[in-house]
């Protein structure tokens, strides 16, 4: 009768502990993800962060961080010595370590790939929830919404350019309907040849019957150009006669946060509408 008692009370103070840490704001935070870092740092809760991954470089105090892995793959070791009280992870990170991670009793908050802008906002204030800064979030995400609110009725008046948009080489990718790049395009004012693209695989074959007006490359570093110069012997292509190959950085059209959305638009109208250039900021 007394060991049944004793477990009893042993499971109750563990569903209470756990109960307890679930609506505690967390103060010792691992990020598995390049734009929930910068979140964090926008939420000015970056000192909550003990550590991130290799690819969180922004804000550059990011890289200052402890580092454990990639966005895919993480040292489990390692994240257990840090001792965190919250996870954030991405539909990016591994599922198996994921699981270890709840199996071992951790607090992890997945975070999927936003579909649309509307989402971005969505997911950051979710997240500005789950660490206490629910009224600095939605201050950003308010002025962000009428900064792009602001963009999308300067670039209604021009014609639309016809716009590709190159994730990956070897296969070919592209930005298909169901994406948030898909509102970066819309909302500059562009037209997505690639819309149906489906799962994103597409082929240079369909690219050179659409004949864009616009490629967007997005890239880090040297690979971006090495693709510009392949695209570069397309002559008959708009993009090339008129010398509109762009390389884009990656962090900044992959993995934006509420702000960076809207000042990457403001890139991105800038080169659809090259009337626009220097003048959306001052709206």
């Amino acid at each position: 009768m007394y060991k049944k008692f004793f477990l009893f009370y042993v499971l109750l103070f563990f569903l209470t502990r756990f109960s307890v840490s679930e609506n505690r704001i967390p103060e010792r935070i691992i990020s598995l993800g390049t734009h929930l870092t910068e979140e964090l740092y926008l939420l000015k809760v970056d000192d909550r962060l003990i550590a991130n991954t290799i690819y969180c470089q922004n804000p550059p105090s990011a890289k200052n961080k402890e580092k454990i892995g990639t966005v895919t793959k993480v040292d489990l070791e390692k994240i257990l010595k840090l001792k965190p009280d919250l996870i954030l992870a991405t539909s990016l990170s591994d599922k198996q370590q994921i699981e270890k991670l709840k199996n071992l009793g951790l607090n992890v908050v997945v975070f999927y790939q936003p579909k649309s802008f509307d989402e971005i906002c969505e997911h950051f204030l979710r997240l500005a929830k789950i660490v206490g800064k629910e009224k600095i979030a939605k201050e950003i995400v308010n002025h962000s919404k009428l900064k792009v609110d602001s963009i999308k009725r300067a670039t209604k008046k021009f014609q639309k350019p016809k716009v590709f948009v190159q994730l990956g080489a070897k296969p070919l990718f592209t930005v298909s309907e169901d994406s948030f790049i898909r509102d970066f395009i819309e909302f500059a004012g562009g037209i997505n040849i690639a819309q149906d693209a489906g799962v994103g695989y597409y082929s240079y074959e369909k690219v050179i019957s659409s004949n864009p007006d616009i490629i967007l490359i997005t890239s880090m570093g040297v690979a971006g150009e090495k693709e510009k110069k392949i695209w570069q012997k397309y002559k008959t292509l708009n993009a090339v006669k008129n010398n509109r190959i762009y390389v884009i950085d990656s962090y900044k059209m992959c993995s934006p946060t509420p702000v960076t959305f809207v000042s990457t638009l403001e890139e991105l109208a800038g080169l659809f509408h090259p009337e626009l250039k220097g003048k959306i900021r001052s709206e």
